[in-house]
């Protein structure tokens, strides 16, 4: 009886799952030919190979190639969000901003299309995303700036603008993923390896938290 009940379970949850795992595969795949095509040159039917779904079968998840795009780029700004939690009330702030700086460079490591995607907006003026700029992310630029503003106060940080703090985190852990061609040429190298990311992390965040007159 008991393995009937698996059973039954395991076939209801299955059409979640396949679900998941093609969006996921659709994502990913999309992610990758937006970033080298641009969201113009890109098609619904080059993501759907690369995914290896029918193109129908994309459309029936994302109907349209703006809706994909937004989904992708939400994904992105998702990832990066999770990463901004450890920057909250009860943490350290030496280690909270080591950890933000460690995930973000990983991030980087891990999926370079994506911030790279996310670049390409941003130089294009963010024609399909501003909403994204003026929502989700103002507030929690404001939210976590707020946060920052409660530590200078405390005396627990040396005075600084929030939002360029932000500023300066994002575009100098990104830049590992943007500008990876730029590194690899001027240190003579063929690809990048886990060493080189650990050592950005390690540079970025001691001028990050001895600028801060921390100590970690």
């Amino acid at each position: 009886m008991a393995a009937k009940t698996r059973k039954r379970q395991e076939m209801l949850a299955r059409p979640g799952l396949i679900r998941r795992r093609n969006v996921a595969k659709i994502l990913k795949a999309a992610e990758t030919v937006f970033a080298s095509k641009g969201f113009s040159g890109a098609s619904t039917a080059a993501i759907a190979r690369l995914a290896g779904v029918p193109k129908p079968n994309l459309h029936y998840y994302f109907r349209t190639k703006q809706a994909l795009y937004e989904a992708v780029l939400d994904h992105v700004l998702g990832m990066w969000v999770d990463a901004m939690e450890e920057l909250h009330p009860g943490a350290d702030p030496a280690d909270a901003l080591s950890r933000y700086v460690a995930r973000k460079i990983d991030l980087s490591r891990r999926l370079p299309a994506a911030s790279r995607l996310w670049a390409m907006e941003m130089l294009a003026g963010a024609p399909h995303i501003g909403g994204f700029l003026r929502g989700r992310v103002r507030e929690l630029v404001a939210e976590k700036s707020a946060l920052i503003e409660t530590w200078i106060e405390a005396g627990r940080i040396a005075p600084v603008v929030p939002a360029h703090l932000f500023f300066v985190i994002w575009a100098a852990t990104q830049t590992y993923a943007d500008f990876a061609v730029q590194m690899t040429a001027v240190l003579n190298r063929k690809s990048l390896d886990a060493d080189f990311y650990d050592t950005g992390r390690d540079t970025l965040t001691t001028l990050i938290v001895n600028g801060l007159g921390l100590k970690r």
